[in-house]
Order: C-alpha cells, then structure tokens, then sequence
C-alpha cells in the first residue's frame, strides 16, 4: 500500500482537468473565486466544510496528488481541497458561509488543516484505477457527463480497453460502453464544428440527454450510430455530420442563434423527439420552429390525435364538473364559453354519429343516444 504523507495545503493545486469541470465550461484562464463558486452552488461543498468544520479532516481519506510542471496537482480529492481552503480563506466564496459554520472556524482548526494527508502517485495514470470504481460505480458517483471524458480519457490516451475499465469498476451493464459512445459522438459534432460545447443555451450541459437518447432506436437510425458492442471511435458516419448537428441543437440550443432546447425534461421529451425523427414532415415543422409537442402531434396518425385530444378534453371537463359549485362565481363570460362548448361537443357527436352510420352501412338516420350505440 502506498505511504499517506503530510504536505502543505498551501502547495496543493486543484486539478482544472478534473471531469466534473467539463460540463460546466471552465478554462484555467477563468478566476479561482469562480471555481470556488461553482463548488459551492452546484457540487455540495457547503456540506464537506460543515463536516470538516464538525469533525475536522479524515485522515484515513488521504488526497491522491502526482507532480505536473513542477507542482503538486490533487487528481482526486478537489472538493475536499476546496472545502479547506474555503475554511482557510472564507473571502474565496464570498457571503455564501453561514454566521453559523463561521463561529466555528478557529485558529486551532485552521492549525490543524495546515497540512493535509495525501498519497503521492508517479502519474495520474496509476489512479484510474482507483478513481474509475469510487466516481463511476461505486458510492461517490459522478454524474454522466464525467464519467464519461474520465473513460475516454483511460480509454484514449492510458490504453486500457473498455472490457478492462468495465471489469475494474464492475459494471456489468455496458455503462462504460454506453458513455464513452457518447462522449465520441460529441467529440465528433465539435471536430466537425456542427456543434459548441460553449455556445449551449444553458449554463450545464445536460449530458444524460445526449447520452440517453442515443440509446434509443430513432436516434440510432436518424444519426446512423451501430450498437454500442462495436466499439468505433467514430460512431456517427460522415453523412450524416448535418443531422448530428441539428440533434444535438434540439438538445441544447444555441446562444449565438438565440435558439432554445426544445428538450425541456428528458421524460418524456426525448421519447417525443424519437418519434419526429423518422416523420419527414414533422421534422421539417421542427426546422421551422413548431414546438416539441406540435411536431410530436405532426407524427402521429390522425386518429391517435383524435382520440388523444377527445380524451384529454374529456378529462379537463370532468375536472371542471367536480369544482362547478365552488369554481364558478356566476358570470356571464365564463358561462358563454360552457355554451360554445355545448356547441363544438354537439357538433362534434353528431359528425362522429354520421361517420359510424356510413362506416356501417346504415345510412342517414337521427343521431342515437350512447346506450343506442351497438
């Protein structure tokens, strides 16, 4: 086992290549007050300094750290690191400390996490390891999106074959699999400059969308990607770069184009966008800047709109029976729209009736009440 050694806080650097940071656009040249703000709101750090603040630092979790351009680089234990160097120096996160947590940061605190335990390694390479099974299947999980640049990473440039990393990690799912053929399909789109990972409308990128939906058969079949068993770097075929493009603008947008995901919440929208995939028409009212939902409704038969439609505003008008007595203050309007609605729902019987008759044979007749229908 390697030696956990002390080493001074003050010499330790946050890794600005750790995968949790991708999502989130930050560059080395960005400021570290804008790292430590980014910790706080979006990673729970506030939750590692009430702990260490409690409890002080564990000394059986030592930082794994390695040498790069002559400094000491933390590749696994930045939240703990910042959570530190918060306590150290609460200005780095502003006014975001309680007066709470505050009070309880004293000099002997501050003595005692002037020096952190770590284990130094030769290279980041001999981490992946250890790294892979705590933040990709074991129980300090990263998100998708991490997961993900951290195995193409081992995969790419350490050498090592995603059988091995899924072996490693114990996944017995095809996870590893699956994230890595994400991550290579987004690595296409920006190789093939369909798509900017820093022109997304939003402030995250949502991964799990990407790498969700490519999962699924509609989007398999619109981007030309094959089953995630065989494994190729480069799973979307040159063919079909505009498609890629244009899938993954729905996903998320474009700030310079003022265009906004049509992807609001990955259920149900994604399954709503794989059946516009495959419907010419539908697609072509997406390009022309219908809604999700309006396309969705151009892809499905005619009759599935009907019944969904005629359902749903069956629905609304048992709502609206249920709370008449305590809904409805008398007015005059509100009571024209129930009359026009009387109308449009007569109407609409008396065409279903017509339609039926016909349908069956029977010819004209006067509309039958429903326990007339056979």
């Amino acid at each position: 086992m390697e030696k956990i050694i002390p080493i001074l806080t003050k010499d330790l650097h946050l890794d600005w290549d750790n995968p949790r940071l991708a999502e989130f656009k930050l560059k080395k040249a960005d400021s570290p007050k804008e790292l430590y703000h980014l910790l706080w709101d979006e990673m729970a750090l506030d939750e590692i300094v009430i702990s260490i603040t409690a409890h002080g630092f564990f000394e059986t979790e030592p930082l794994l750290v390695t040498k790069e351009d002559g400094k000491t680089i933390v590749v696994e234990g930045n939240r703990r690191l910042s959570a530190v160097n918060i306590i150290l120096d609460p200005s780095l996160v502003d006014n975001k400390i309680s007066k709470n947590i505050l009070d309880k940061i004293t000099p002997e605190l501050k003595q005692s996490l002037a020096t952190l335990p770590a284990i130094e390694l030769n290279s980041r390479e001999d981490a992946w390891r250890f790294i892979g099974f705590k933040h990709i299947n074991g129980a300090a999980k990263w998100n998708s999106f991490a997961k993900a640049i951290y195995i193409e990473k081992v995969h790419d440039e350490y050498g090592i074959s995603l059988d091995e990393i899924a072996y490693q990690v114990g996944d017995t799912h095809k996870t590893v699999q699956k994230l890595y053929q994400g991550i290579r399909v987004l690595q296409q789109a920006e190789e093939w400059k369909v798509f900017d990972r820093e022109d997304i409308a939003k402030r995250r990128l949502y991964f799990s969308h990407l790498y969700t939906a490519i999962q699924y058969e509609g989007y398999k079949e619109y981007l030309g990607i094959g089953n995630v068993d065989n494994e190729n770097k480069n799973p979307v075929p040159v063919e079909k770069k505009n498609e890629l493009g244009e899938v993954l603008t729905w996903l998320y947008g474009s700030k310079k184009r003022g265009i906004e995901p049509v992807i609001k919440s990955q259920n149900p929208d994604l399954r709503y966008l794989e059946k516009i995939l495959p419907n010419t028409e539908a697609v072509s009212a997406l390009r022309s800047g219908y809604s999700l939902e309006q396309a969705f409704e151009i892809s499905m038969p005619s009759s599935t709109v009907f019944i969904e439609n005629l359902l749903a505003s069956k629905r609304h008008l048992q709502k609206a029976w249920s709370t008449v007595t305590t809904g409805y203050e008398g007015d005059k309007e509100t009571l024209s729209s129930a009359f026009e609605f009387v109308n449009l729902a007569d109407k609409l019987y008396e065409t279903m009736t017509e339609i039926r008759n016909k349908k069956s044979g029977i010819g004209n007749k006067n509309r039958p009440a429903p326990e007339d229908i056979k």
